[in-house]
């Protein structure tokens, strides 16, 4: 399928005095979290709540800070989450795009808002049986 980048907006919402930041982030469907560089937390004066242990592509292990919270927003969607600080460019996962409800067009290579719920995100509490 290859890479896919999509544009979102990452806000303090502790802190209203803050702009907003567009940025280009990577999107990746086998991670779980959204991870920002220490340039974008520093941007969004984040503060530190606590370390990660988080397993690397190559098997390793590492301690990342993490942060928040962090208001995500892509075309009608918004979210709430924490953040790993890591690496050189914004990865945004499987939490933030589940959360808002969003699904990657292979096709496309884009990300969207997902069809079947075009107006409002949906998504799956529990388990039901039919």
């Amino acid at each position: 399928m290859g890479m896919v980048y999509a544009n979102i907006t990452l806000k303090n919402p502790k802190d209203a005095t803050l702009r907003p930041m567009q940025v280009r982030a990577l999107v990746d469907t086998g991670a779980q979290w959204l991870c920002i560089p220490e340039h974008t937390a520093l941007q969004l004066k984040l503060e530190r709540l606590e370390d990660r242990e988080v397993t690397l592509a190559d098997g390793g292990k590492r301690l990342i800070p993490y942060m928040g919270p962090v208001q995500v927003s892509f075309e009608n969607r918004t979210c709430y989450v924490g953040v790993l600080v890591f690496g050189n460019e914004v990865l945004l996962g499987a939490i933030p795009m589940e959360d808002m409800d969003l699904v990657v067009s292979p096709l496309h290579r884009k990300l969207m808002v997902n069809p079947e719920s075009p107006n409002i995100a949906a998504g799956f509490v529990m388990g039901v049986r039919k």
